[in-house]
């Protein structure tokens, strides 16, 4: 827990902005469904993920998913569904954790009942990581629709000890719609000024706009007093929810 790269030390090594922070925070707040998506493998998909993660209420549990059917059966049985469910990645390749074709259409179908889903993928940038689930594992449109967000990481450098990441795209997804996304940048990183860049407000979540301009305040404030530790964060969290 304590190794654990934070969501405040993401700010802090600009691999994304505290605003950007601050709207997933208030994104898993309410339960998004969310893919982190990435061309190249190390890019931080996993990394992204579970700082975004780490930021959800605390009565809101993290399941699994396995390539063991009977893992996933489970969940389905259990007397109160709810929680995000929590896939490695969407691949073919055949590594555990891996989930593709009828195990990836089984876990939309834990979506229709209660769960929310947090998955990584490998794709050319935000809208092709729909299209990844549409034309190549035949996901319906209302199954797809139900992931409203999509945040793109890319990696730039020669080698990972001198490696530089940025979360360049944050993608609202509206609803899929012949299984292509319809939907609007929320966030986009420009290359020349090394900044992030708000293009347009999200439509479906944190549309508390205070809100989440404290979130973005409060870990802001963490990532410039070096406060980037996960129990930093679990504090943050806390004293957040007493306001």
């Amino acid at each position: 827990m304590g190794n654990q790269i934070t969501i405040a030390k993401l700010i802090e090594n600009h691999t994304m902005s505290a605003d950007m922070a601050g709207l997933l925070w208030a994104a898993v707040s309410e339960k998004v469904s969310f893919l982190t998506a990435a061309v190249y493998r190390n890019a931080g998909k996993s990394t992204v993920a579970k700082a975004v993660l780490s930021l959800r209420s605390k009565n809101v549990s993290l399941h699994y998913a396995s390539d063991n059917p009977e893992v996933t059966e489970k969940l389905l049985n259990v007397e109160k569904h709810g929680g995000y469910l929590v896939v490695d990645e969407f691949s073919a390749y055949d590594y555990p954790g891996y989930l593709w074709g009828d195990e990836l259409r089984h876990v939309f179908k834990m979506l229709k009942i209660g769960y929310s889903l947090q998955a990584s993928i490998h794709a050319e940038n935000a809208q092709d990581a729909i299209l990844e689930l549409t034309e190549k594992n035949q996901i319906s449109d209302e199954d797809a629709s139900q992931i409203q967000l999509v945040i793109f990481i890319e990696m730039f450098g020669t080698t990972l000890a001198d490696a530089k990441r940025r979360v360049t795209q944050i993608y609202e997804v509206h609803r899929v719609d012949e299984g292509k996304p319809l939907g609007h940048l929320i966030f986009k990183w420009d290359k020349e000024s090394d900044n992030f860049e708000m293009v347009e407000e999200s439509h479906l979540f944190g549309r508390n706009k205070e809100d989440v301009r404290k979130r973005s305040e409060i870990l802001g404030y963490l990532a410039n007093t070096d406060k980037t530790s996960q129990e930093d964060i679990e504090k943050a969290l806390a004293d957040f929810s007493k306001e």
